[in-house]
């Protein structure tokens, strides 16, 4: 009979082991799946052509020469720099990463300045979103870039004429960046804009996983103890499963394998910025950006 309850503890601690090994393979495996479905939603970005780049066809031969003849005089004045585009999809991206990734590429604004502004439209998604450089969030701020879009752009687009919508938003965009922003914030007490941003899908699969692996670790080192049954000293039964802290073969506790297998240092290598500056390279053309970034400031927007 001793025998036999010492064979049953092993086969429960071999069970225990197993188990620990199996759920943190399946979460690293999980972790891998979601970084591969990150890149692979990842949409390719165009080349810099000029400071117009209507890929997506929505702006006529005679608004895209004045847009791009006013944003080159524009320029000269004081420096800062004003690009838009059109894309025909984001291909499953979101347009927040999308815009900022197509900011950094195009490296908009003096590279110590950072006073870039990207105006980007997806058409077949029906979005837009205003872009600003680290250096213009203070001038051009999300209130205003919000008021853009909904006075400016969205009953613009509403009514076919993408044209107007984006060469009006490009006019409130300079008034605001020269100094002259009070029409626009009239605008935003006469009609309070929705500030609010809904989170990013994938941040939020990101945040759930974490707190998953987090608290489940959490959950493995406190509650046996608290709620099993104790074998032996650092020996506790609990829910079927032996845990045994502070002694074993590898001198860790029951909780530390959850630790191990859910270290952070696997999302630090997959989603660190070097990802971004890698794709930051020259992006060719007759034109291009200064050496400029963003930090995700602006606003968003459908129609």
């Amino acid at each position: 009979m001793g025998g036999q309850g010492i064979d049953a503890s092993g086969f429960m601690r071999s069970a225990c082991t197993r188990f620990r090994t199996m759920a943190a393979a399946g979460l690293l495996a999980l972790a891998a799946m979601l970084f591969v479905s990150v890149a692979t939603l990842a949409a390719e970005l165009p080349a810099l052509t000029g400071r117009v780049v209507d890929n997506a066809g929505i702006i006529n031969d005679a608004a895209e020469a004045a847009l791009a003849q006013k944003l080159a005089d524009f320029e000269k004045k004081g420096s800062d720099q004003i690009v838009v585009a059109t894309i025909p999809s984001l291909e499953g991206e979101e347009i927040e990463p999308y815009a900022n990734r197509l900011f950094r590429f195009w490296k908009l604004g003096q590279a110590g300045e950072n006073n870039g502004v990207l105006l980007l439209v997806a058409k077949n998604d029906r979005k837009m979103r205003i872009e600003v450089g680290y250096g213009l969030e203070g001038t051009l701020t999300d209130l205003h870039t919000k008021l853009i879009i909904e006075n400016d752009m969205v009953p613009a687009f509403r009514a076919g004429d993408f044209s107007g919508g984006i060469s009006k938003a490009v006019d409130d965009m300079v008034m605001v960046l020269q100094g002259n922003p009070e029409e626009l914030e009239a605008r935003g007490k006469r009609n309070p804009a929705d500030n609010s941003t809904p989170m990013d899908p994938i941040v939020t699969i990101f945040l759930i996983l974490w707190a998953t692996m987090f608290f489940g670790g959490l959950a493995m080192a406190f509650l046996p103890p608290m709620f099993g049954t104790k074998l032996s000293p650092g020996v506790y039964k609990w829910l079927g499963m032996t845990f045994r802290y502070g002694r074993g073969p590898s001198g860790s506790s029951g909780g530390s394998g959850w630790t191990s297998g859910s270290s952070n240092s696997g999302w630090s290598s997959g989603s660190s910025s070097s990802g971004w500056s890698s794709g930051s390279s020259s992006s060719g053309g007759g034109f291009s950006g200064g050496g400029g970034s963003s930090g995700g400031g602006g606003s968003s927007g459908s129609w």
